[in-house]
């Protein structure tokens, strides 16, 4: 399992800053403006060998009312879905009554909690972390979330006690024996009815009330002499709606789910229509780089007009899984089901394909010929060859000259190009680009004596 990390701390101490930057992405809004954030963000993260969960909360300063105290609500969620706490101060304001505020709720829940000081750049590390040492909470550490300083060195210590507990990570260079699948989705939208379908069955209690599934259930099968194990998952709800207790962890044991799982099928209910909550967690499972399939459930009963306006829903919303399988599927009545598995099966057979140096790089001129990439200040860019990086998700490296320059545009394009060539269909493909150095450049010629002496000549002609 992924061990889970809460970032908690007053409003305003940077704590959106530090999830962005553990998550290498920018999905948490950051301003310096208090109160920002309010529901709880989750991400996934890696720093060394461990890969982790990180939750952003909305500050908290004690006293809360009306909006403030729903977001002081999703943070003492937080620290309850949470493996081990960060608290963060801001070492450029000094202690407040809010650090201790927060320190003593961390306490109240005794979960083990490290204090970042953040920050400080520019700043003397001793001086700056000298007062937070009455919080009680162990050895300050100064960092700078902003510009990166001492983050890495900082989340060594936090991640230190869960390297030995790390997930095995999933082969991919050969064909699983049993196929991993987990199947995420909001409450009440058929994830339970359609495994209960799957297996042949009634595995599952299947209740139409949204939060009867209250945690992650793997259950192994077979079907057509291949093994699966498949996994259902709690239904994630929308965050501010997350107030049981028992409901609290389903957030993140949805997430570890799909962390250990091959494919993940993304069960969408057609008559309510895709949601914010839907594509963040198909998102999530994109940046995981995991195959999907799109099962659009409880899609009998529609009339041909609803379903066009289904279909044209999803198209407009989920422009990022257009390499996704989408089924339609009725899981109650079975209709659409026994399409499921083999669309599994070649999303899986797309993600751990094989392609050869040769190969990409035959399509890669067979690109560049059709569109070449475009001029920069007047040269053109120039990639030579292609090699493949690994595999699940498919990775394709890309070797040339001013790669960097290289628009988005056109890195769609060999994307798309890539994907229809050697049909991935089903799973992410990732393109990484390498620029050729010049082993000329910051070098000087080193002239023989008879070009020194020509040289010589040359100046005394050009002085008369």
């Amino acid at each position: 399992m992924l061990p889970v990390i809460a970032l908690i701390g007053r409003p305003n101490v940077g704590k959106s800053t530090l999830f962005n930057r553990l998550t290498h992405s920018r999905d948490a809004i950051v301003s310096n403006y208090p109160g920002l954030t309010r529901d709880r963000q989750y991400g996934f993260g890696k720093i060394g060998p461990v890969a982790y969960i990180v939750i952003d909360t909305g500050g908290v300063a004690g006293g809360e009312i009306g909006v403030n105290e729903l977001m002081a609500e999703q943070t003492l969620a937080a620290v309850q879905e949470a493996d081990t706490v960060v608290v963060m101060v801001d070492g450029r304001n000094g202690l407040t009554s809010a650090d201790e505020y927060v320190v003593d709720l961390v306490r109240r829940h005794s979960r083990k909690a490290w204090l970042a000081v953040n920050k400080a750049e520019g700043l003397d590390q001793e001086l700056v972390s000298s007062e937070f040492h009455a919080l009680g909470l162990g050895k300050p550490l100064a960092i700078s979330a902003a510009h990166g300083d001492r983050v890495a060195n900082f989340m060594g210590e936090v991640l230190a006690p869960f390297s030995n507990a790390a997930p095995k990570v999933i082969e991919s260079t050969d064909k699983a024996k049993e196929l991993r699948i987990s199947v995420i989705g909001r409450p009440n939208v058929g994830k339970s009815t359609l495994i209960n379908r799957l297996i042949g069955e009634e595995r599952l209690v299947v209740y139409d009330q949204p939060g009867t599934t209250r945690d992650s259930v793997a259950i192994p099968f077979e079907c057509n002499e291949r093994s699966y194990v498949i996994v259902d998952t709690a239904g994630v709800r929308r965050k501010a709606k997350v107030r049981e207790t028992i409901e609290k962890f389903s957030v993140i044991k949805a997430l570890q789910a799909m962390e250990n799982a091959q494919v993940v099928i993304a069960v969408i209910d057609a008559r309510e229509g895709i949601t914010e909550q839907d594509i963040s967690l198909m998102g999530l499972a994109v940046v995981r780089g995991r195959a999907l399939v799109v099962a659009v459930n409880k899609w009998d009963g529609l009339t041909l007009n609803q379903k066009k306006h289904a279909n044209s829903e999803l198209d407009r919303r989920l422009p990022f899984l257009d390499f996704a399988e989408r089924i339609t599927i009725s899981a109650l009545h079975g209709t659409g089901v026994g399409d499921i598995l083999p669309a599994t099966e070649r999303a899986y057979d797309a993600a751990i394909r094989n392609m050869s140096t040769g190969d990409l790089t035959r399509v890669l001129e067979d690109a560049t010929q059709a569109h070449p990439p475009p001029l920069v200040r007047g040269r053109r860019i120039r990639l030579r060859y292609a090699h493949q990086g690994g595999r699940n998700p498919p990775v394709i490296i890309i070797h040339g000259n001013q790669t960097e320059k290289l628009p988005d545009a056109y890195r769609r394009y060999l994307m798309n190009h890539f994907r229809k060539v050697f049909k991935l269909n089903g799973t992410p493909v990732r393109l990484s680009f390498r620029t050729s150095n010049n082993p000329y450049k910051g070098k000087r010629n080193k002239l023989t004596p008879r070009q020194q002496r020509r040289r010589k000549r040359l100046f005394k002609r050009v002085k008369k």
